[in-house]
């Protein structure tokens, strides 16, 4: 017996979990279940977390959460929870089957069937902003060695579990040669270590548009959190219904199951929601917490529902489907089927799964870091880079000099084009002299240098250098 944290959620999120517990119940799961309230109800109270600190007990004691979709009101500073209990939670692995269902279920794309796995807790998503100039605001991306090891090994050990032949990695490593280069670089790293499973790297924006034409030529795809946040919606929507999707957030200690849409606040008390996505997250469920033979008598049953043309409204199509059913009657129909298995569509079998052997993080020996030169922004409303250029010289010292100054991220001195729009948002770089270092006392003097000249300065990024190697981008051009 595995006691989980089970969440209604909001919208038609309670008619969902309904229905989608009365199924895995009725299969025999054995579940003891804790209910705990979140969402609108609870932000609108006056938590602007959308939980209680009773209900973060409750999922961090029991391990496993099987979340319904929830509101995030509008306005008011209130933030997703999705991503709080992501982050909380350490759930780093986020997972999406997405499998065709042609052709009970209309697709271009009969014989999809690929597992999207994104990184879910860093990248973009630390979500730290600054408006650093009247024009200019920036958002950090930040990209670590334990965040891309975490994930890829996930990803290959998923592979080897579920019997697939194939891991390729997405980025735009050829632009960001820093962030998306050390999740490329980890993930040919620990591609060695799994021989008997193909491993290939596409730049995320023809693998994407390959991937919505040609899907089959994917199995499993494990990419940074931005673009696999993107490209999980695409690839379950082009699979048919981004409603008969599910999703896992795996974490070392805790996991969350849930479906990939929203709310529907539009259909809710109607019971016509489709439990699809939220059933297939509830198996994944199963799965993870080993009642494996629950797990793939729901799955068949579902599939032999569909097979059977007994549909809800949002996948309904006159012609293909048999009988268009309320969210009860769908679960019904499940439970009905229990037990059987589809005869047109690929029946599932995970009692051979093995557990996957997920290593907690093991941090590598520490580099030689050498401070090299420091990044400088400035906020100057000039255009002139020349005149810019000699403003900042102003603040030199005998033993660190002006290399280069950029303006979003092109050199615009020296050298730079006319052509180049510039805002008012610079970066200046300087360098050691000849035969000189440079150490963060340098760095204050030049700070105080620009003070005295009234140059506002607005950030700093100090350049290291890690046992020789440049931890640093050039300038665009440079």
């Amino acid at each position: 017996m595995t006691r989980i944290t089970v969440a209604k959620g909001d919208g038609i999120g309670p008619e969902i979990m309904d229905a989608t517990l009365e199924i895995i119940l009725a299969a025999g799961s054995q579940l003891e279940i804790d209910e705990i309230e979140v969402g609108e109800k609870v932000y609108l109270a006056g938590n602007t977390s959308g939980i209680a600190n009773e209900s973060w007990e409750t999922i961090r004691r029991n391990k496993i959460f099987l979340k319904a979709p929830i509101t995030t009101p509008q306005g008011g500073g209130y933030k997703s929870l999705n991503v709080t209990t992501r982050k909380f939670l350490g759930l780093y692995s986020n997972v999406r089957p997405c499998m065709s269902l042609h052709p009970f279920v209309s697709t271009k794309h009969p014989v999809m069937d690929i597992v999207i796995v994104r990184e879910n807790e860093e990248d973009l998503y630390a979500g730290i902003e600054h408006q650093q100039t009247d024009e200019v605001v920036q958002c950090l991306k930040l990209i670590s060695r334990p965040g891309c090891e975490k994930i890829v090994r996930y990803a290959f050990e998923y592979a080897k579990q579920q019997n697939r032949k194939k891991v390729t990695c997405f980025t735009k490593d050829n632009i960001m040669k820093q962030t998306d280069g050390l999740f490329h670089q980890v993930f040919d790293e620990i591609a060695k270590e799994y021989p008997e499973i193909e491993n290939e790297h596409w730049i995320i924006d023809i693998g994407a548009a390959k991937m919505a034409d040609t899907p089959e030529l994917f199995d499993v795809i494990v990419m940074p959190n931005l673009y696999g946040d993107v490209l999980s919606d695409v690839a379950a929507q082009i699979t048919g219904s981004v409603g008969l999707a599910g999703s896992a957030n795996i974490g070392e200690e805790c996991s969350m199951f849930e479906a990939i849409h929203g709310s529907a606040p539009r259909r809710a008390g109607q019971n016509v929601a489709n439990p699809s996505g939220l059933l297939q997250g509830a198996v994944m469920m199963l799965n993870h917490i080993g009642q494996t033979e629950i797990a793939e008598k729901v799955q068949n049953a579902w599939l032999k529902t569909l097979e059977d043309g007994i549909h809800t409204y949002d996948i309904f199509k006159e012609g293909t489907s048999k009988q268009k059913v309320s969210t009860k009657e769908f679960a019904h129909a499940v439970i009905q089927n229990l037990g059987q298995k589809p005869s047109i569509l690929k029946s599932v079998s995970y009692a051979n799964n093995s557990a996957l052997n997920l290593p907690k993080y093991k941090r590598k020996p520490a580099t030689k870091k050498e401070l090299v030169g420091v990044d400088i922004f400035v906020h100057w409303a000039g255009s002139n880079p020349n005149e810019l250029a000699d403003k900042i010289k102003q603040i030199e010292s005998k033993d660190i000099k002006l290399s280069m100054i950029t303006n979003r991220g092109i050199k615009v001195w020296p050298d730079g084009f006319n052509e180049t729009f510039c805002t008012d948002h610079w970066r200046c770089r300087f360098k050691p002299s000849e035969n000189s270092e440079i150490n963060k006392s340098n760095i204050i003097e030049l700070l105080q240098n620009a003070i005295s000249e009234n140059i506002d300065t607005i950030k700093t990024e100090n350049l290291y250098a890690f046992d020789g190697k440049a931890g640093y981008s050039l300038g665009q051009g440079q």
